[in-house]
């Protein structure tokens, strides 16, 4: 090796170490005035200390616990984790500095008393309701400002359509006591943002540099508009996400039901759209039929075994090799009620065409394999409602999604 290469290589190592120096006094900079702006008390529930994150405790899949929400929040798990605001005798006026959740007032010097001010009655409203944020499913960037205008978070909000999980953008728009979706077009200003990432899907758990490039971006958005902001911690959310990853893949079932011909004849296509026609199926773009629920979501839908799906123009007379029932199981609320729906669907067509009810291997579905197929579908929605994650929930739709 010439001496050339051997200073290039040193060369190369010193600017490798100066990056990461770098790199590592920024982190610091940043963390340090994350820390010195949320010190000083703002009279809000998502800047207050009660609202930073907890302490991390030695436990077992942290992930998979009841989420804990902030002050006046509720353990809701059925649907989406709404703010709750408490309402009694010791909500603080407006103006207050007392803490969200109703603790003990800030100390302030003696004075003389003030004169007595006419009574006006108490407004619990103007308290501002926690985020609504899933401390389950999803990691968190705090932002504080004294009124930012919503575009200056308009290039944050299009980059971090990118990250590759879902992203909620919440605002509290200045003297406002509700949460908002954040549109950067509108002209709102907004005291308080909440930028969540989910930590999970069906394409696996998020990645620490998806969480690291939210938090960076959202640091240099605050940086350059003089915002105040606070990640959330990277590595007890990765445990989280790889927690509630390893749970969803256990629970992630579809159930496939297949009405076939018996010998080699071939399934009546017009006989199967006018049964499921009648059954209140609707066709989809995809030439997959569906049944719905009343939210518009499906509960199972039906196929074509053959490459060509349904139309609406389907021939009289068309036939198939047979089709399928499908039945997501981590999406559908009740779900062995609509299994049993389907099963007798399922069987109902397969009188209609003079076919046979089988398995995804082709054995014939007897009433014993139907049974066995409802055990592990209530071993698998009783851990589902253990976690915190009953199906067909909104959290369980995000989740399976």
């Amino acid at each position: 090796m010439s001496d050339l290469q051997i200073w290039l290589l040193l060369i190369g190592a010193a600017v490798v170490a100066a990056v990461l120096l770098f790199n590592w006094s920024q982190e610091r900079r940043f963390r340090k005035q994350a820390d010195a702006a949320f010190k000083t008390p703002m009279g809000d529930a998502l800047m207050q200390a009660g609202a930073a994150p907890r302490e991390r405790r030695d436990r077992v899949e942290p992930a998979l616990r009841e989420p804990a929400f902030e002050a006046g929040g509720r353990h809701g798990i059925a649907e989406v984790n709404e703010p709750h605001l408490r309402i009694d005798g010791a909500t603080p006026p407006a103006g207050s500095m007392d803490d969200a959740d109703g603790s003990a007032p800030a100390s302030f010097p003696a004075s003389d008393p003030a004169p007595p001010a006419p009574s006006r009655p108490i407004t619990p409203a103007l308290a501002a309701k926690p985020a609504p944020y899933d401390e389950l499913i999803e990691y968190r960037v705090r932002i504080g400002s004294e009124g930012a205008l919503a575009n200056v978070f308009a290039d944050a909000f299009n980059q971090a359509r990118t990250l590759g999980k879902a992203v909620r953008w919440l605002g509290l728009p200045a003297g406002a006591t509700d949460w908002e979706d954040v549109q950067p077009w509108r002209d709102v200003h907004y005291q308080h943002v909440v930028v969540t990432l989910q930590l999970a899907d069906r394409n696996g758990a998020v990645q620490e540099e998806q969480l690291s490039a939210l938090c960076a971006l959202l640091q240099a958005t605050a940086q350059a508009h003089g915002l105040r902001i606070a990640c959330d911690d990277t590595a007890e959310a990765l445990e989280r996400a790889q927690a509630i990853d390893r749970f969803c893949v256990d629970v992630d079932v579809l159930i496939g039901l297949n009405v076939v011909a018996r010998g080699e004849a071939a399934v009546n296509l017009t006989r199967i759209v006018r049964e499921a026609e009648t059954s209140n199926m609707v066709l989809g773009i995809d030439g997959v039929y569906q049944l719905l629920d009343s939210r518009g979501e499906p509960l199972y839908a039906l196929c074509n075994h053959d490459a060509e799906p349904f139309s609406a123009t389907l021939i009289e007379g068309q036939a198939s090799q047979g089709v399928t029932l499908q039945f997501d199981v981590p999406r559908v609320p009740d779900g062995l009620k609509v299994f049993d729906g389907m099963v007798a669907f399922g069987r109902k067509l397969a009188n209609e065409v003079g076919g046979i009810l089988v398995d995804d291997n082709l054995r014939p579905l007897t009433d014993t394999g139907i049974e066995k197929i409802r055990t592990q579908l209530t071993q698998i929605y009783a851990r589902m409602e253990a976690r915190g994650v009953p199906s067909g929930s909104r959290r369980a739709l995000r989740l399976f999604s």
